[in-house]
């Protein structure tokens, strides 16, 4: 496997309009300690990627909407030949933004949906109106020609409504509806009880199976869930057919499941880069080290990349070159990234063999 950056998350502010109960970085609109970066630094790590790859870059949060600068980054990313993206949660989106996206160059947008009505939604995301202003913003990006995918994220307060949530991103015209499998980290280490079972885990993945070989028009795929990539090889063995595996320009395009610190990873509004979104420790810091020095020579991600290290199932388990557990609930629940996936009910039948 080749472990180049293909996906960079990058968080250009902690502050945001709401205080969404799973929030990985804890946000709101008063942030102590983690100020916005000036425009000049955000230029300079542009630079610094560009020079060294070509990844999707997603501009993220916290709420990015609430930078003036936004479209300035997102500009000069495009201009320096990067694949710029923006993960917003939709309530500040008016037409004067979808005008700012299509002239800043920025490709696709991912906006937050987790319930299917307001009631849901709203509570998911501790504020009154934030459903309509997700709603809204669909309808505005499908009447300005703007590409959207819709992020869901899901605990047991609201898991039984992911085949509802699936239903209303299709209607509204997504690219692509990504499944969220909460990761306690951050805010979300506050709902820990809430995480959904293991059990329930599985049979959500088994639906979601079943759900996109019928998916014609969408994009469909778990995130978070590595283990969906063992039940495709054993369901389609099953059924005796290969699993057709569609993919965007705009993701990492990657058959596997944990890419943490592998394909991807993400930058905080301090400079530090981590594995991903929800593994809050760091590989190094783009004030201080170059980014191709800390992706190359980071001793955290080397370790991400040796499989052989893995511990626990996930060490003895056949699967582990297309799954791999989550690297970040390995280190949320047990404070070792390299232990099993703690939310994975499968017992390994077969010594694996570790390709590097």
């Amino acid at each position: 496997m080749e472990f180049a950056p293909k996906w960079i998350a990058w968080e250009i502010t902690r502050r945001c309009n709401l205080h969404c109960v799973h929030c990985r970085s804890s946000s709101e609109m008063e942030v102590k300690g983690h100020p916005d970066f000036p425009t000049s630094e955000a230029f300079r790590v542009i630079d610094d990627i560009a020079s060294y790859a070509a990844p999707v870059v997603v501009l993220s949060g916290g709420e990015p909407l609430v930078r003036r600068d936004v479209f300035e980054i997102a500009r000069y990313g495009t201009d320096k030949g990067l694949r710029m993206c923006l993960a917003t949660n939709g309530t500040l989106v008016d037409d004067a933004i979808c005008e700012n996206i299509k002239s800043s160059g920025i490709r696709i947008v991912s906006l937050s949906l987790d319930g299917s009505e307001k009631g849901v939604h709203d509570d998911f995301r501790s504020q009154k109106g934030a459903f309509d202003g997700t709603i809204n913003a669909a309808k505005l990006f499908k009447k300005h020609g703007i590409e959207f995918i819709v992020n869901s994220s899901f605990t047991k307060r609201n898991q039984e409504e992911i085949p509802r949530v699936y239903r209303l991103a299709k209607d509204l015209g997504a690219t692509a509806w990504y499944m969220f499998m909460i990761v306690p980290t951050g805010r979300g280490e506050e709902i820990m009880n809430e995480l959904i079972t293991k059990e329930d885990y599985e049979e959500i993945l088994d639906w979601h199976y079943q759900m996109e070989k019928d998916e014609e028009t969408m994009l469909v795929r778990p995130t978070c869930a590595p283990h969906y990539y063992r039940v495709v090889l054993q369901q389609s063995k099953k059924e005796g057919e290969k699993f057709k595996k569609r993919t965007l320009k705009f993701s990492t395009g990657g058959a596997k499941g944990c890419i943490a610190g592998q394909l991807i990873c993400l930058i905080d509004v301090d400079g530090n880069v981590l594995p991903c979104s929800y593994f809050p420790m760091p590989a190094g810091n783009i004030r201080r080290q170059p980014f191709k020095e800390i992706w190359e020579g980071s001793e955290l991600f080397k370790n991400l990349r040796d499989f052989k290290k893995y511990k626990g199932k996930c060490g003895s388990c056949e699967f582990i070159n297309v799954c791999g557990g989550c690297r970040a609930r390995a280190y949320s629940v047990y404070g070792d990234y390299l232990e099993e996936e703690p939310f994975c009910s499968y017992v390994p039948r077969k010594p694996r063999k570790v390709e590097k």
